[in-house]
């Protein structure tokens, strides 16, 4: 039975990117995990994201940031994350993963920890630095993205109970999965269109009729 406090389980984010082997195992078989907390590190990482791109300075950013649409990134990284954990968890179900959907997800979020922590620190340094040191800001963002692949991978192996090589094949697997389930998804979204636009031509020619 999970005791936890809600800091603890706050906290114990922390742990895991410390100690990822450790900290997954008992996610997954002591229900130590948090899925709040990891919607939430989902949702710092998307306005960490966003503000990064939209802050960051010309020095290392080339994106405009008047096109820079804050509530549509966020809700697009939600989007990307749960559609990506639907694959893993479909995919895993077939080749005897042990990681619930709930697992995956919550390591995606946690594994977002090294990032959350970092892009706004270099948004905030990137003003500061010269066209010619712009590789401090590089090199700080890209260990950031670096650790937090590592976190996912890790994150998914344990929870699922994998060897690494199974892992790799089961993350190939997932994008394939990931490409499957969007091309669904956009068949039965213009499916619907489709339908609609004939009911409502239908109904406009019924009502002229009338």
């Amino acid at each position: 039975m999970n005791t936890m406090s809600r800091k603890e389980k706050l906290l114990y984010i922390f742990y895991v990117i410390t100690h990822p082997f450790d900290g997954f195992y008992e996610i997954r078989h002591r229900n130590r995990g948090s899925l709040p907390v990891a919607m939430l590190m989902i949702l710092l990482f998307g306005l960490s994201f966003s503000m990064n791109r939209r802050y960051a300075s010309f020095v290392v950013n080339s994106i405009n940031p008047m096109y820079v649409d804050s509530r549509q990134e966020v809700i697009g990284i939600f989007v990307a994350v749960l559609l990506f954990s639907a694959a893993n968890w479909s995919i895993t179900c077939l080749m005897g993963g042990e990681g619930r959907f709930r697992d995956i997800l919550t390591v995606m979020g946690y594994s977002l920890l090294p990032m959350v922590l970092t892009f706004l620190p270099a948004t905030l340094l990137s003003q500061f630095i010269a066209s010619d040191e712009e590789g401090i800001y590089f090199l700080i963002v890209g260990i950031s993205i670096v650790y937090s692949a590592l976190l996912m991978l890790v994150g998914i192996m344990v929870v699922h109970n994998y060897s690494f090589g199974k892992t790799l094949i089961t993350i190939v697997l997932t994008f394939a999965a990931l490409i499957i389930i969007i091309f669904i998804i956009m068949l039965l979204s213009s499916l619907v269109q489709q339908v609609y636009y004939f009911l409502d031509s239908v109904y406009t020619e019924l009502v002229l009729r009338a």
